[in-house]
């Protein structure tokens, strides 16, 4: 018994959620993603101006989305999965240090997605900055 046990909770560990971090989120969000979406994640960060693409108010994101914040859509265009081209490389341009897939957080359909602890973080802060 206690080795199906230890076969259950091996199986079953990945799928458990890491644990947010909202406050490193908003460090995160001010040293790497603050340049371009702005200090209050509005889309007019000072780069804005040199952009093809204007960055995305990402305080919208939920009222874009019926209500609900895209976390999965959220996720992939932070690590990488998603690209936008909106400077000339693909956005972002911090994609080495959000990747990775180390952890699992709860897509907004329930669904676990791997990424990297701080994409985690990043998007704990950018669902408590929603308007």
């Amino acid at each position: 018994m206690k080795h199906l046990t230890a076969l259950v909770i091996a199986v079953l560990a990945p799928l458990a959620a890491a644990a947010q971090d909202a406050e490193n989120g908003a460090e995160l969000f001010t040293q790497h993603c603050a340049t371009c979406h702005g200090v209050e994640a509005q889309g007019d960060g000072p780069m804005n101006s040199v952009l093809i693409i204007r960055p995305t108010d990402l305080t919208q994101l939920a009222a874009q989305n019926d209500g609900t914040f895209p976390v999965a859509r959220v996720i992939a265009r932070i690590d990488g999965r998603d690209p936008l081209v909106s400077h000339g490389s693909p956005m972002p341009i911090y994609g080495q240090f959000f990747e990775g897939k180390g952890e699992t957080i709860r897509g907004e359909d329930g669904v676990m997605i791997m990424t990297s602890q701080p994409v985690i973080d990043l998007v704990a802060y950018l669902e408590g900055v929603q308007g």
